[in-house]
């Protein structure tokens, strides 16, 4: 006559076999954070660019056409009070954002990059992904500002995915 016993519990290999798998899920749930979370802040950027957008727009049809110095379009979009700005930081959105004029009028075709070397340096503009810059008389092209009417203005910022590309919106 055999003696059976009933052993209760995990075996070693069961237990390394399910550690391993959920250390297969944490890894994958790790490598794609960063990836949404760029995908979010873009998201962010391209909402205010279309805010900065609007609010020149804005801007311009109640003042005759002309152009917002960065100040006021940071104080139209924040509801502040500022005369002129005294500082960059005077010039910031509530997120963090810098606003940045870069051009007043059409001179030339220019270049949006986050970074550019050699040749093309005179006629590029670097892009940050912490500021706004906004070119009157320019409208988007392709991965440039080109000339435009008297009242449009292009409105650009840096996303980060991509592989840094620039992002542009005409108001």
């Amino acid at each position: 006559m055999s003696v059976q016993t009933n052993k209760k519990g995990f075996t070693i290999i069961e237990v390394v076999l399910v550690l391993a798998i959920a250390g297969l899920i944490f890894l994958m749930v790790f490598i794609a954070l960063p990836a949404l979370q760029r995908s979010q802040r873009d998201s962010a950027r391209k909402s205010e660019v279309s805010t900065v957008a609007s609010t020149v727009t804005s801007y311009q049809g109640n003042n005759r056409g002309s152009n917002p110095k960065a100040y006021q379009i940071v104080n139209y979009i924040t509801g502040s009070k500022l005369v002129a700005a005294a500082a960059p930081t005077d010039l910031v959105l509530e997120s963090g954002t810098q606003v940045i004029v870069g051009a007043e009028s059409y001179s030339s075709d220019i270049t949006l990059g986050g970074s550019v070397d050699g040749e093309d340096a005179a006629s590029a503009s670097v892009l940050t992904e912490d500021a706004i810059t906004v070119y009157y008389g320019y409208k988007c092209g392709d991965g440039a500002v080109v000339k435009g009417t008297k009242r449009q203005a292009a409105v650009a910022t840096l996303l980060e995915s991509g592989n840094g590309s620039a992002f542009c919106q005409t108001n």
